[in-house]
């Protein structure tokens, strides 16, 4: 053809060779026919030579290329199923026949065969090889039932129908013509129709419990309402126990074992109370349904846990959210990592949630951040809605450059940091004790009287016997007063640095055992069965603590710390927010600044009649005294008085107000001055602007420009209701005022106001949280217990610290989300058709 070409139109020969060429200026390059597809392609081909796979099924497609993309999907759909069913019906048809292979195939062997048969090339002439296959002899056809007519006929309100699929749909022009809309026509109003007829089927086919794997075995009723009974039963055992932090399994769970593990064990207690029950645990189980093994055990937990998690993420629902955590060691020396979200929830009350326990490799910033982001992304959180942090004081938690509120901050930027309140007030204490050296002798003094004491359990029983016959002794002389759960003998207790309240409870119990304190001594100091060392710890003990200089110290601490432990213990309440807070703060200082104005003739009266009860020599005030840190020969005119009011009184309160001021400092933070605004304690310093300012300045992300115009416009009726609503102007905190808000529907009326008050409660106020979920981690995962699984604790964590979200949860809910979350071999719900 190219010969004949080239003397017919040699110009065409030219043309197809310059096409044939990249450059088709260029003489010296090669033409290549591949390149005559190219010549027109604008690249929409993608650089693809052909694409006849595409343009065949494009060819099949003429009808439903015009439609819209639903109409276009929803015929692509019935195409397939088309192709499919012909396909069917021609392979039953061919095996009805007798056929293995189709004429094509069979005819394209035989000829094969042939060839093969008779040794002939390929230029054998195509006389020799049938073009057809040979009619097969046998039964009339016409007496075989037609396997398409057995099926079905293709109905058009039945599946099979050719409307999308051959036909076309081509009725655009009445698709807005109302009730006669072409679509309501093909889906008719019966439940014959093509469309409701598909519609039917797709349902059956997403109902599971229709399948004809559930429908052909029929499943027994009463084998499904006993396995359902079987693990209410396991379900029930599982709770109780995690609610109790009690251990699940035994040492010794065999059938002869007297002590088979708790959970086992609760199981035989629930079935002798409950014939149905027994008739359906441990023995009368199925042997492959059981629910008692550890695998299930750890699986109903995860359940527990599961549905904890995922109530926490709908009480946040849209909310934004402070993150407060900690990291400790457990049993087996593994660290683990706290994680509590606070927020306000819909009615505005705050809580504190703990939500997951991670365990880590580290400690490093880096390595916390990456864990908190998978735990909050695994809950469907984001770390853009997080509005605060709390932390303690670890130079990884607080570092302002690579520290984890740093690395927050950079994801974040709205994410504040406040460091833990009762963190820095036990620092505060502790660093008060130690810079007053009067007070830090008298702790070290204490902490050696204290062991010296409760060193052995003889030296402990005999304190508790002396304690409690000088309570009786007390209560006869009418010193106490006697009632229900007063006067209980306890033990003296040591100080922590670490441990909240611990100092001012470890001089507590030495005040209130004092004279006990003192019998204990005096017995050991003069018992000549103890070695001569033991007899002088002891004497030296006495001789301190009967001094007038520990009880003034000891007296001293205990007023001062019982202003600071009322701030403490308050500081650990969930539901304060942290205005309330830094009021509490202030007042503290106040309390301690009355203490130290008016404080001493009260404080020296109460030490005298101490001393004069126990019998402790009391110094004469007036006298001269003598610093045996200083040298004699300097000339010191102090009296005791100016002593014990000047160098301790008043030093010691001094330090501690300084402590205090350092640490919670009202212009620390610009975030926390502007927040005081809100305070409906403080309405008559109300300031719409600075309160716009907040807005503006530290919540941008919360407030568009809009929502600020609103919220200024909102604040003008917001002070005047806060002033005048009998509900609202009685509100004590910014938490009781949302909640008020909420009660009163007036959140609907402030919606801009309600935004902003939710945002600074959500900022922590300190750690307490995580602190108990570490000290409930000592309870559930012990020395006994410390091969305990990451995930088994954390489950088991989850659950017994928010008891009050799992306990609500029915036995059936956790049944159905089981069965949901794994493939059972035992049915747990009955078949639905």
């Amino acid at each position: 053809m190219w010969d004949e070409l080239r003397v017919t139109n040699p110009e065409v020969i030219n043309y197809l060779k310059k096409c044939g060429k990249e450059n088709e200026t260029d003489d010296n390059e090669p033409w290549r026919p591949e390149r005559w597809a190219q010549t027109f392609d604008t690249g929409a081909r993608w650089g693809l030579m052909t694409s006849n796979g595409s343009e065949s099924l494009n060819n099949r497609y003429k009808v439903e290329r015009r439609l819209p993309v639903v109409g276009l999907v929803e015929g692509t759909w019935y195409k397939v199923v088309q192709w499919f069913n012909e396909r069917k019906q021609i392979a039953l048809q061919r095996q009805a026949d007798g056929q293995r292979w189709p004429k094509e195939v069979q005819l394209k062997m035989m000829k094969h065969t042939i060839k093969a048969e008779t040794n002939s090339s390929s230029q054998e002439p195509e006389s020799s090889i049938p073009e057809e296959l040979p009619v097969q002899h046998g039964p009339s056809t016409a007496q075989q039932p037609s396997v398409e007519s057995a099926t079905y006929e293709r109905d058009p309100g039945k599946f099979g129908s050719d409307t999308f699929t051959v036909k076309g749909f081509q009725n655009w022009k009445k698709v807005n013509n109302g009730k006669e809309c072409a679509f309501l026509v093909h889906m008719g109003q019966g439940s014959n129709s093509a469309h409701n007829f598909a519609v039917q089927r797709c349902d059956d086919l997403k109902n599971s419990m229709s399948h004809i794997e559930n429908v052909i075995v029929k499943r027994n009723k009463k084998v499904v309402l006993d396995s359902r009974l079987r693990l209410k039963t396991s379900i029930d055992a599982v709770r109780w126990l995690t609610f109790q932090a009690c251990a699940f399994r035994g040492h010794d769970e065999s059938s002869e074992s007297m002590n088979q593990g708790n959970f086992l064990e609760m199981i035989k207690i629930l079935a002798t109370y409950n014939n149905s029950v027994k008739e359906v645990v441990l023995e009368n189980a199925p042997k492959n349904a059981k629910y008692t093994s550890s695998t299930v055990q750890k699986e109903i937990l995860h359940t527990f846990a599961h549905k904890v998690q995922k109530t926490i993420r709908e009480e946040i629902g849209n909310n934004k959210f402070c993150l407060i955590v900690d990291e400790s060691r457990d049993a087996s020396k593994k660290e683990q990592m706290g994680i509590v979200v606070r927020f306000v929830d819909k009615e505005g009350f705050i809580r504190e949630r703990f939500l997951d326990l991670v365990h880590v490799k580290d400690t490093a910033a880096l390595t916390l951040k990456n864990s908190i982001c998978s735990v909050l992304s695994h809950n469907n959180l984001s770390v853009l809605d997080i509005r605060g942090q709390g932390y303690d004081g670890a130079s990884n938690m607080r570092g302002e450059w690579n520290g984890l509120q740093a690395l927050i901050l950079k994801e974040c930027p709205y994410a504040y940091y406040v460091h833990c309140m009762a963190h820095q007030l036990q620092l505060a204490l502790i660093a008060a004790s130690r810079e007053v050296y009067k007070v830090h002798n008298f702790f070290q003094n204490a902490i050696f009287i204290i062991n010296v004491v409760s060193v052995s359990a003889k030296r402990n029983d005999e304190l508790l016997k002396n304690q409690a016959e000088e309570i009786v002794r007390a209560v006869e002389l009418g010193e106490l007063e006697s009632g229900r759960g007063a006067n209980q003998i306890g033990a003296l207790q040591r100080p922590t640095d670490t441990r909240w309240s611990s100092h001012y409870n470890s001089i507590c119990s030495l005040a209130r055992m004092f004279g006990a304190t003192v019998s204990v001594l005096r017995s050991l100091a003069t018992d000549r069965s103890l070695s001569p060392y033991s007899r002088g710890d002891a004497a030296a003990s006495l001789e301190k603590l009967l001094s007038f200089e520990f009880v003034f110290v000891m007296h001293l601490m205990i007023e001062i710390m019982a202003i600071t432990n009322t701030l403490c213990q308050a500081l650990q309440d969930k539901s304060l927010d942290i205005l309330n807070a830094l009021s509490l703060v202030s007042s503290t200082k106040m309390l301690i600044q009355k203490l130290r104005d008016d404080g001493w003739e009260p404080l020296l009266e109460k030490v005298n009649s101490f001393c004069h009860k126990h019998e402790i020599k009391l110094p004469d005030m007036s006298c001269r005294y003598v610093d045996l840190t200083k040298s004699r020969n300097k000339h010191d005119n102090r009296t005791m008085e100016h002593h014990y009011r000047v160098d301790i009184f008043t030093t010691a309160i001094d330090q501690q107000l300084q402590e205090l001021n350092a640490r919670f400092s009202e212009q620390s933070m610009e975030l926390l001055t502007l927040a005081s605004i809100l305070d409906p304690r403080n309405n008559k310093s109300f300031d719409i602007t600075k309160i716009c300012r907040l807005a503006k300045r530290f919540y941008p992300a919360d407030f568009t420009e809009q929502e600020r115009a609103q919220l200024k416009c909102q604040l003008a009726h917001y002070v005047f209701d806060l002033c005048n609503h009998p509900d609202l102007k009685i509100s004590s905190s910014l938490a009781d005022l949302a909640h008020r808000l909420f009660e009163t529907c007036k959140i609907t009326i402030y919606p801009m106001v309600d935004r902003l008050l939710r945002l600074i409660m959500t900022l922590p106020v300190s750690t307490a949280t995580t602190e108990r979920a570490f000290s409930a981690m000592k309870l559930i995962k012990t020395d006994l217990r410390n091969r305990i699984g990451d995930d088994y604790l954390r489950d088991y964590m989850i659950v017994y610290i928010e008891k009050e979200i799992a306990k609500i949860f029915t036995s059936d809910e956790i049944i159905d989300l089981y069965d949901f979350l794994g493939s059972r071999r035992a049915k747990l719900k009955l078949t639905d058709v």
